[in-house]
C-alpha cells in the first residue's frame, strides 16, 4: 500500500466509521467499492477486521438499548444463512446474485416507505438473521436487511441491534475464513495500519448519535437500503 492509498483509505475508512457511528449502518457499503476498486486483495478479511472495533464501541455505547431477543434470532437464523449463502454462492452467477439481492433490497425498501410501524417479531428476526447471512456470505452487502426491521426502532435501539448483530456475525466470518485458509497476514496488517482512522471516526460519532433518531433516522435507513440495492444491480 503506497503512501498516496495510506491516505485515500483512512479518509474513506474516517468518513464511514462517522457516518456509521452516526446513524447504524453504512460502514461496508462505503468502503467496500473503493477497496474491490483500487486493493481488491483487502476483501473481505480487512474489511471485516476494521468493522470489529467500530460495530463493538457502538454496541457498547448504547449496551442498554439492545433489543436482546430479537439479537439472539437474527443470530441464529444468521448462523445457518451463513452456509445457505456458501451454496448460493456455488449455483449462482455472482452476477445472478447480486442482480437478484439488489432488486429485492430496493423493493423491500419501498414497500417499507408506505408500510405502517411494527414492532420486530421472533419470525421477521429469524428470517432477517437468515437473509443476512445469506447476502454478506455471498455478496458483502448484510446492513439492508437488518435496517429494514428495525426502522421504526428508536436511534439507540437500531444502532446497539445492528452493531451487536455485525459484531457477532463478523467473528463468525473471521473464524471461517481463517479455517479456510483464507486470512493473510498482509490484510491483518493493512487494517492495523487503517485502525487509528476507524477509531477517530467512531469517536466523532459520539457528538452526533443522541440527536440522530425518529423520521430523520429512518429515512436515512431506507435511503441506504435503497443506495446498497443499486450499487449491487450496478455492480452486477
Amino acid at each position: 500500500m503506497t503512501f498516496s492509498l495510506f491516505l485515500l483509505f483512512s479518509s474513506v475508512v474516517l468518513a464511514a466509521a462517522f457516518i456509521q457511528g452516526a446513524i447504524g449502518i453504512g460502514f461496508a457499503l462505503i468502503v467496500a467499492p473503493v477497496f474491490g476498486i483500487l486493493q481488491p486483495e483487502f476483501l473481505p478479511v480487512t474489511l471485516l477486521i476494521l468493522m470489529l472495533p467500530l460495530n463493538f464501541h457502538v454496541a457498547w455505547r448504547e449496551r442498554v438499548a439492545i433489543d436482546r431477543p430479537g439479537t439472539g434470532w437474527i443470530t441464529l437464523g444468521r448462523f445457518f444463512g451463513t452456509f445457505a449463502g456458501l451454496w448460493m454462492l456455488a449455483a449462482l452467477s455472482s452476477h445472478q446474485l447480486g442482480l437478484a439481492v439488489g432488486w429485492f433490497t430496493i423493493i423491500a425498501a419501498a414497500v417499507a416507505l408506505l408500510s405502517p410501524p411494527f414492532n420486530p417479531n421472533r419470525p421477521a428476526a429469524l428470517g432477517v438473521g437468515l437473509f443476512t447471512g445469506v447476502t454478506e456470505t455471498a455478496t458483502g452487502i448484510g446492513g439492508p436487511p437488518l435496517a429494514l426491521l428495525y426502522q421504526h426502532a428508536p436511534g439507540p435501539v437500531l444502532r446497539s441491534t445492528v452493531a451487536t448483530c455485525f459484531f457477532v456475525g463478523e467473528v463468525i466470518s473471521l473464524v471461517i475464513l481463517a479455517a479456510m485458509g483464507m486470512f493473510q497476514i498482509g490484510q491483518a496488517t493493512a487494517a492495523l495500519m487503517l485502525m487509528p482512522a476507524v477509531l477517530i471516526g467512531s469517536g466523532l460519532s459520539r457528538m452526533t448519535h443522541a440527536h440522530i433518531s425518529g423520521p430523520a433516522l429512518r429515512l436515512g435507513v431506507l435511503a441506504f437500503a435503497i443506495l446498497s440495492g443499486a450499487f449491487l444491480i450496478l455492480k452486477s
